[in-house]
């Protein structure tokens, strides 16, 4: 039997680390939301905008993220980037007024950008350097770390409702595990693939600028638009299932919450799969058929109708759509720093805006259409997906 080379094990639990820490780390100050909104007396528009606020941040960090990618190696950025959102979280906790807030939450958005794409590069050269599937299960930790924020949250409120107890243990969470990971990431960052190779365009094969950033090629931008699009299909689930279930399905209010239950489910247990998945199938026909089969479970669903067809609709949404992020970062990387810069960007953007199209749509028809919006976003991804040529681990 093959045996798993120790420094592989501890590269991959230190860069799990990371994804555990995003998600710990984000899920930790928005399950306060409540607390905050009391605390700083904000209505419901002032509250919206503070959550915008937060995605804007991570948006428009793609050229910083770029530049600080090439000049620190995402090692680097990696752990500075997860101590600075350790302490986001302090800060939030003893925050005087609602401006400031405004500024954590903006800067803390940059900062989860930063992250994404670092730790992201981190797992692909992972993945490079032992020639071993692992991406989906370092997306699936990050699953972890927000279910153990959530149970943190629960703990420590049980407690004392304040802020600062809660946060700062938090915050000290996040600084010990990122500094004890340190010594287990990589200190070489994935480099773009051989130009001789033509099925992996590389940096090299877009127009640069002396210091500029590299303008995308075509096969990035169609990554973009797959990631924008499977973000806009998570997201939304998320956002809109519980109440089509409630509204539309005619589900009672207590089975309302299981559609979010059931594509948080599925979708941890495909990410813990979809690695074997990948090295049996590649990572283009995981994409392509995890696509077609979030959009047309969908769809059906939507068709039938009834509290079951749903859920079994969202189960195909959760597993299909899984492994699409973990795949397409996998296949940004491999360009370069600044088409994963991009691509993160493009995504975040997805899942920012696709909730807020949806609820357009469902405003203007009804949120039957909203959802069969979804079902087309997924659709899109297994399209955009044929003009993606996916690296194997080979081409390293």
């Amino acid at each position: 039997m093959f045996r798993v080379p120790d420094d592989y094990r501890r590269s991959q639990v230190a860069i799990a680390a990371l994804f555990c820490c995003l998600g710990f780390q984000y899920a930790t100050w928005v399950s306060r939301i409540p607390a905050l909104k009391t605390r700083l007396d904000l209505s419901e528009a002032e509250l919206g905008l503070l959550l915008m606020v937060c995605g804007a941040g991570a948006a428009v960090s793609f050229p910083l993220v770029a530049i600080l990618t090439k000049r620190l190696g995402s090692r680097r950025l990696s752990v500075l980037s997860a101590l600075a959102l350790a302490v986001v979280l302090m800060a939030l906790s003893v925050t005087p007024s609602y401006p400031v807030t405004l500024l954590i939450v903006f800067f803390d958005g940059v900062a989860v950008g930063c992250l994404n794409v670092a730790m992201n590069a981190q797992a692909a050269a992972l993945e490079v350097k032992y020639q071993r599937t692992t991406m989906a299960r370092m997306h699936a930790t990050f699953s972890a770390g927000s279910l153990f924020a959530a149970l943190l949250a629960s703990g420590v409120t049980s407690f004392s409702s304040a802020l600062p107890a809660h946060f700062g243990t938090a915050t000290a969470l996040v600084a010990v595990v990122v500094l004890a990971a340190r010594p287990g990431l990589l200190t070489e960052d994935q480099k773009a693939a051989d130009s001789s190779d033509p099925s992996v365009p590389s940096e090299s094969s877009g127009k640069q600028g002396r210091r500029g950033l590299t303008l995308p090629t075509r096969v990035t931008i169609w990554m973009g638009l797959a990631m924008a699009f499977g973000t806009v299909t998570e997201g939304a689930m998320n956002d809109w299932s519980a109440l089509y279930l409630k509204d539309s399905a005619g589900a009672a209010a207590e089975l309302a919450p299981l559609g979010i239950a059931v594509v948080s489910v599925m979708m941890v247990l495909a990410r813990l799969f979809a690695d074997g998945w990948r090295t049996k199938w590649g990572d283009e026909r995981i994409v392509r058929v995890g696509g077609a089969l979030a959009g047309a479970g969908l769809a059906v669903a939507l068709l039938a109708g009834g509290v079951v067809p749903a859920l079994l609709g969202f189960a195909c949404v959760g597993l299909g759509i899984a492994a699409v992020t973990p795949c397409v970062y996998v296949a940004a990387a491999r360009q370069g720093s600044d088409a994963l810069a991009l691509v993160a960007a493009m995504g975040t953007t997805g899942l920012l805006a696709g909730p807020a199209v949806i609820g357009f749509i469902a405003n203007g028809t009804s949120l039957v259409w909203g959802m069969g919006a979804v079902a087309v976003s997924a659709l899109v991804v297994s399209a955009c997906s044929t003009r993606i040529r996916f690296p194997s681990l080979a081409d390293a």
